[in-house]
């Protein structure tokens, strides 16, 4: 018992000092951001959303182009070429997942230690040399720990991107840039069939010697066909070998644009990086952040303080709540190219130009969707919204015997798992004070996110196609536990915010800082 006096008197003393500091540095706060006008402000953040958001997304573009690419590439040649029969596809695709989720921890680390100018362009390019290798194997047992090192070099980024991005914005003005940046990565999957068709139109040019080229046999319109190989490199060899030098290209861009931590923003570049703010604005920018959080400057790093970190459950409810997402995402940007050709019977290039309209409708519910909740402060039920539609969604494109009804099925999937992205990553950011606190919990988010990728990537298997049923049930479950879980982290935090209303105990430890449900 007195122990636990002790502890209670503790953080009594602590709450009033951060009251008292709190109060003394209000006055600064305002004062550093009073000295620029409202349309001075405004350039100001706009000059970051050109800078910060437009960059992460660019690159985070060719990252989900890297990653998921895999499915185009299989319809387009690389399973025949490979003998990716049986699992072996699903391995590939799940291996990858293994080291990428491994790393996410430590890699935000890195990030903060050695900034995001320097490490964030640094592994961008050494995934796109990674991915040109993938151009010139002969054998998918070449491929396994090809995808190992593809992960090692992608765990850092997504995590450090949305670390990065939570530094630089107050609670309420994140979504929308968390949507951009992802929109833009989405419309990359979009368009990534319509540029990999594009490619694939590079069939046979060039000429490495036998083992490269396309294979051709039988197909679905020519059963008959005799078997042999085309000279040149196969069309799905250029896939991967153009991606991967347009994402080589990205990250030698991102060294020059890439935007360091806020109050690091106007110290002078240890790397190429072109500077944008002056001491003054990055001050304004530093003074935004602990007005509406307190935690822009970092503590020092202690390994204790960091894992301690993890016995926040709400930091593994929002784990759960995106690796369930992802398990959907994940499911649909692999397997839906061959669910149009296989399992709806349409060609090579309706399969893959067909991916983009679902795509770009769920482009537009994002952004709308973070447009909502950043007017309204809300963050819960546009997830459990979203989560709706995939029950809807799923169902149709799984179960439904028409398939006008499936594509349109493909739509409603693909908008609830896509706009649900980051949607959860801002509610994750809204109800997470530290910066060590959110450096983890954006490395376990996204964490779960890479295994939501192993099971999107294993529960579509080749036995089940072509209507791929326990795929379907498993994403529907997916979808379920998303409501049911995003309902009992809003219970618990209208629980948390009336008790600190009340004059009880202060949400994440601030007075006046409330959870947004």
């Amino acid at each position: 018992m007195l122990a636990m006096d002790v502890k209670h008197d503790t953080e009594k003393v602590e709450i009033v000092q951060l009251e008292r500091t709190t109060s003394e540095e209000a006055i600064e706060n305002d004062a550093r951001i009073n000295a620029f006008t409202p349309a001075e402000q405004k350039k100001i953040i706009r000059r970051i959303d050109y800078r910060l958001v437009l960059t992460l997304g660019f690159m985070y573009c060719v990252s989900l182009m890297d990653r998921t690419n895999l499915g185009i590439a299989n319809v387009a040649g690389m399973g025949v070429d490979l003998k990716l029969i049986g699992p072996r596809y699903s391995i590939i695709t799940c291996i990858f997942f293994v080291s990428y989720v491994l790393l996410q921890p430590p890699a935000t680390v890195v990030l903060r230690k050695i900034g995001p100018r320097i490490f964030l362009p640094s592994i961008t390019l050494l995934w796109g040399i990674t991915m040109i290798c993938f151009g010139f194997l002969k054998t998918w047992t070449q491929m396994v720990p090809l995808r190992i090192v593809l992960g090692v070099f992608e765990a850092g980024f997504f995590p450090g991107c949305a670390y990065l991005l939570s530094c630089w914005y107050p609670r309420f003005e994140l979504q929308k840039r968390n949507a951009v940046f992802y929109l833009i990565g989405s419309m990359s999957s979009a368009f990534s069939g319509i540029l990999a068709y594009g490619f694939f139109q590079m069939n046979t040019l060039g000429n490495l010697g036998p083992g490269y080229g396309q294979h051709y046999g039988p197909t679905k319109a020519h059963p008959t066909a005799p078997s042999g190989e085309m000279s040149g490199i196969a069309g799905w060899r250029w896939i991967f070998i153009m991606q991967g030098l347009i994402t080589c290209i990205a990250g030698i861009v991102g060294a020059f644009t890439i935007a360091d931590f806020p109050e690091k923003a106007a110290n002078k570049a240890k790397s190429f990086a072109i500077p944008f703010l002056n001491p003054e604005e990055a001050a304004f920018v530093v003074a935004r952040i602990e007005k509406d959080r307190h935690d822009a400057i970092p503590e020092a790093f202690n390994i204790g303080n960091y894992m301690r970190c993890a016995m926040d459950l709400k930091i593994w409810g929002f784990a759960a709540l995106f690796g369930l997402t992802t398990t959907c995402t994940y499911a649909i940007a692999y397997f839906l190219p061959i669910i149009l050709y296989d399992g709806m019977g349409f060609s090579l290039a309706e399969a893959e130009c067909l991916i983009a309209p679902p795509y770009a409708v769920a482009a537009i519910w994002m952004f709308a969707c973070a447009w909502i909740g950043d007017k309204y402060h809300v963050r819960g039920p546009l997830v459990i919204f979203n989560a709706f539609l995939g029950l809807i969604g799923l169902p149709l494109l799984g179960f439904a015997t028409n398939n006008a009804v499936r594509y349109f099925g493909v739509f409603l999937a693909t908008t609830s798992c896509n706009a649900n992205i980051p949607t959860v990553l801002t509610y994750q950011a809204n109800n997470i004070r530290g910066q060590w606190k959110r450096a983890l919990a954006s490395a376990t988010l996204v964490g779960a996110g890479g295994i939501g990728g192993i099971i999107g990537s294993t529960i579509f298997r080749e036995q089940d196609k072509p209507a791929y049923k326990p795929g379907m049930y498993g994403t529907i479950i997916a979808c379920g536990l998303v409501v049911l879980i995003t309902c009992a982290l809003t219970l618990k935090f209208h629980r948390a915010n009336k008790r600190a209303a009340a004059g009880g105990k202060p949400v994440e430890s601030l007075v006046g800082f409330y959870y947004t449900l």
